[in-house]
Parts: structure tokens; C-alpha cells; sequence
């Protein structure tokens, strides 16, 4: 058996395979279709306005759109995050400013702004409910009954056996659904290349993503490779902090049972060893130059933890 090598991988890419296959202005309309339940027929009723630098990495939805006077925002994920309506706030603040910039907000006439909707599409490998509210006033430190500032996403499942119904509507929508899940399912018994490669060429044959995938091919592979070792990375490092926290702390708790009594000194120690630990995780992705939201999303922990331990480290 020929030794294959993995096709290197550009980290700075700027899209997904979401937002290509959505970049065409028909699939997005067919997309939007049968999320709203409209029957719109003319693409160029679509005004995309994503932010480029939005796009990706931390502060990332990967499509925005206006038409029928609404400002739909649609993103993909892999990652199960309770701080999306936070990034959606952060999102749509930049969109509202810039469609504003020339207007006079000290002015005595009505400034009107197109009406938001938050749209997450989810094929993480944690399994969740075909729908998900998330809201902004979860993150509120203080719980009030009418929150004064308040944002509502939906997440929607998209793997297979989830959202049926609206992949019907929508083929790309259950194309992509199909593709992915295959990326991934052949990605457990060969390098993610050729996984990558089997997929594409599976799902071209039998008219999945077909147009799309040979119009794009070499894009797509690197890309899909990108995103699969991405999401294996981010899964793999989280596993890794609490197994190697665990065996610090109890390594630690072990000696600090001998001073302090052995119970005792096992839960100080394990907590100390994950804290060491979580510092240095964080250090290290300091040093790449990630901020502390993207740092807190990555490892699945408050921001607000994040910011502490960096203080302590400034120290």
C-alpha cells in the first residue's frame, strides 16, 4: 500500500464549505425559502452584505443578507457555543453601523433599520434537539423578568436524522447535511485526504452537491480538510486539558495529602493542576494572538475565568 501524505492546508482561509456553497445567490434563496416559509423566485432580491473579516475564526457568521426588508444572518457551526447570541450581538452591531454610517442619529426623524434574524446551522458531533433557543439574557449576570437588551438565535440540527422536513425543502441544505456526515464517517478509517477525496467523489456520482463539488473541487477538499482537522483539534485539545488536569491534580493532591490529609489534598491538588495547566493552554494561544473570547470558546470555559488567569499571569 502506497504511504499517502496529507495535502497541506491553508490556515488562513476565509470561508467554509457553508458559506461558498451559499455564496451563489439561488441556493441562498432556496435556503432562506424554506427557513421562512416564503416563495421568493428572483435572487437578486438578495443583497449579501457579510463582513469580510467576520467570516471566520472569532467573531464569524458566515452569511448576512437582507431582502424583503429583513436582515437575515445565517451561520454554520460544528461547535455547540452558549456565547453565540453574545457574538451575535457584536455581529449585528457592525452591520447596523455601517448601514447607518451617513445617516444623522441626532436628528428628529426615525432612523429605520431592517429587522434581525438569527439563524445557526449545527452539525456538531454533541447531540442536541432538532431546534435550540439560545438568548442573549442567559448571559446576564442578574436575571430580570423583561430584559432591557435581548437577542434570540435558533440553532437548527442539520445532521442526519434531524430537520428532515426542511432539508425537503431546501436539496443543498440535505446535500451538505450528507456530504459532511460522510467526511466524517470515512474519516474514522483512512487519512482525512482521502476521506475527503472518497466523499467528493461519492456524492458527484449519485448527485449530491454534484455542480457545486466539481466547479470547486480542489477548493472544497482543502477547505473540508481544514474544517474536519479544526474540529478534531479543538475536540481533541478540550479532552486532553481535563484528562491531564486530572492526573496533575491527583498527582499533586497526592503530595499535598500528606501535609494536609489525603481527601483534602486531593481536591486542592487536582484544581491547582488544572488551573497550571489552563494557564498554559492559554498562553500558548495568547501567543498565536487570539483574544479571550476566542481563547474562552475553544476551551469551552467563561470568558470572564479567561480574563482572570490572564491577570494572574501578568503578575
Amino acid at each position: 500500500m502506497n504511504q499517502t501524505t496529507d495535502t497541506p492546508v491553508n490556515r488562513l482561509y476565509k470561508s467554509r464549505i457553508f458559506a461558498m456553497l451559499y455564496q451563489d445567490k439561488k441556493e441562498l434563496l432556496d435556503l432562506y425559502n424554506a427557513i421562512s416559509g416564503k416563495h421568493y423566485e428572483d435572487p437578486e432580491l438578495l443583497e449579501i452584505n457579510t463582513l469580510e473579516n467576520a467570516i471566520y475564526m472569532t467573531m464569524r457568521n458566515d452569511l448576512s443578507f437582507l431582502i424583503d426588508f429583513r436582515l437575515s444572518l445565517y451561520e454554520h457551526q460544528s461547535t455547540y457555543s452558549l456565547n453565540l447570541p453574545l457574538r451575535d450581538l457584536f455581529y449585528i452591531s457592525d452591520l447596523y453601523s455601517g448601514m447607518v454610517k451617513d445617516e444623522n442619529l441626532y436628528g428628529i426623524k426615525l432612523v429605520q433599520i431592517p429587522a434581525p434574524q438569527f439563524v445557526i446551522f449545527y452539525n456538531g458531533m454533541k447531540e442536541m434537539p432538532d431546534r435550540t433557543v439560545l438568548r442573549l439574557s442567559d448571559a446576564y449576570s442578574v436575571k430580570e423578568e423583561n430584559p432591557a437588551l435581548e437577542l434570540t438565535a435558533v440553532m437548527l440540527n442539520i445532521n442526519r436524522g434531524h430537520n428532515e422536513k426542511l432539508k425537503g425543502l431546501c436539496k443543498s441544505l440535505k446535500d451538505y447535511s450528507e456530504y459532511t456526515a460522510r467526511v466524517r464517517e470515512y474519516a474514522d478509517t483512512m487519512p482525512i485526504s482521502e476521506a475527503v477525496e472518497q466523499a467528493i467523489c461519492e456524492c458527484i456520482q449519485e448527485g449530491i452537491l454534484a455542480e457545486f463539488l466539481k466547479q470547486n473541487r480542489a477548493e472544497a477538499k482543502q477547505v473540508s480538510i481544514y474544517e474536519y482537522d479544526e474540529e478534531k483539534h479543538m475536540r481533541q485539545e478540550r479532552e486532553t486539558f481535563w484528562e491531564d488536569g486530572w492526573a496533575a491534580g491527583r498527582e499533586e493532591g497526592i503530595r499535598e495529602g500528606e501535609e494536609r490529609g489525603r481527601e483534602f489534598g486531593r481536591k486542592e491538588g487536582r484544581q491547582e493542576g488544572k488551573l497550571d495547566l489552563l494557564k498554559d493552554l492559554i498562553q500558548k494561544k495568547l501567543s498565536k494572538g487570539k483574544s479571550t473570547g476566542a481563547i474562552a470558546e475553544e476551551l469551552e470555559i467563561e470568558e470572564a475565568l479567561v480574563s482572570e488567569l490572564v491577570q494572574e499571569m501578568e503578575k
